[in-house]
């Protein structure tokens, strides 16, 4: 099989409308955005209000601010070549970081007696990293479709078949941009996608 390595990026005063339109999408909702938004979406519906906005920030500091840093670290480092890790070689270390930061974060989250909905997010959340690390062993998958599509499934699943029509069109997009940056094959992107479904899943079965 033919390694895939994802070209470097152009530069934003490089770049054509089209590639910075997708640049400004993959900044956007990166996967620890996503991440951070979600458990804060989830968080809230868990009561139905900001206590459960604190529980998901909580969730959301060991799934999604700590590991933004420590991308950020080895990007300042020079470990990483950049804030998406196109290189998937360099994606072990930063994911296997991550994994410990999440397990500490359920620990925490089941000591304290967090509500239901929140701690059945964060395992979701849980295999859905180990399941993305370990196709990244030996693939090069989009994370970021993968994150994309387990948080749109978990919003319908919460939320109702009302999101069906945007829950499509956010993962078609972001798709798209993942493409136009030539950061991922078409089978990566659809690949990823499905992955997501390994959380949604695990989330279903816990909340």
């Amino acid at each position: 099989m033919t390694t895939f390595v994802a070209p470097p990026t152009p530069t934003y005063a490089e770049a054509t409308p089209r590639v910075k339109a997708a640049k400004a999408l993959t900044d956007l909702f990166a996967p620890a955005h996503l991440v951070i938004g979600l458990l804060l979406v989830i968080g809230w519906h868990s009561t139905g209000g900001f206590t459960g906005v604190g529980w998901g920030l909580l969730g959301a500091f060991f799934c999604g601010i700590v590991p933004l840093a420590i991308i950020y670290l080895g990007v300042r480092r020079g470990k990483l070549t950049d804030k998406h890790i196109r290189v998937r070689r360099q994606r072990i270390a930063p994911l296997l970081a991550t994994l410990a930061s999440v397990v500490t974060g359920i620990a925490l989250l089941h000591v304290l007696e967090a509500p239901q909905e929140v701690f059945a997010l964060v395992i979701a959340m849980l295999v859905g990293l180990a399941s993305a690390l370990i196709v990244t062993v030996w693939w090069q998958i989009s994370v970021h479709n993968a994150v994309a599509g387990g948080t749109v499934m978990i919003l319908l699943l919460v939320f109702g078949q009302a999101l069906l029509l945007p829950a499509i069109l956010f993962v078609v997009v972001m798709g798209w941009s993942r493409r136009v940056l030539k950061a991922h094959t078409v089978a990566q992107l659809i690949c990823g996608t499905a992955l997501g479904s390994t959380a949604a899943l695990v989330f279903t079965l816990l909340r």
